[in-house]
């Protein structure tokens, strides 16, 4: 089962484990990101476009705590079963995804 974390939650649910390395995966597209962004706190932002993430798997540790984001949550959900099924346990989906970050925990990061 993959964890939903609003995203005023993220940071109790990276501190479950801090010594995994948290990970904040943002699946969007480069021109989404250009858009609207997240400034890491206390995780590491990667963005890996959707569909360059079994490509790119080698990238992630299974052993990080992994949130994906994307733009209202779809997307980083098909990307944490993904991951699930490759070995990944401690992920999570930014429920409502960048769309959400802003309305609900940051105002200042732009809606598109």
């Amino acid at each position: 089962m993959i964890d939903q974390v609003a995203p005023a939650d993220l940071a109790a649910w990276f501190a479950v484990d801090p010594a995994a390395a948290p990970v904040l995966l943002d699946v969007r597209e480069p021109w989404e990101r250009q858009t609207a962004s997240v400034t890491p706190a206390g995780f590491t932002l990667l963005a890996i476009p959707m569909n360059e993430v079994p490509a790119r798997l080698a990238e992630l540790d299974a052993g990080q705590r992994v949130a994906c984001l994307c733009h209202h949550g779809a997307r980083s959900q098909r990307v944490a079963m993904f991951l699930n099924q490759n070995g990944f346990d401690a992920l999570a989906n930014v429920a409502g995804g960048i769309d959400a970050w802003s309305m609900l925990h940051d105002p200042a990061v732009p809606r598109y």
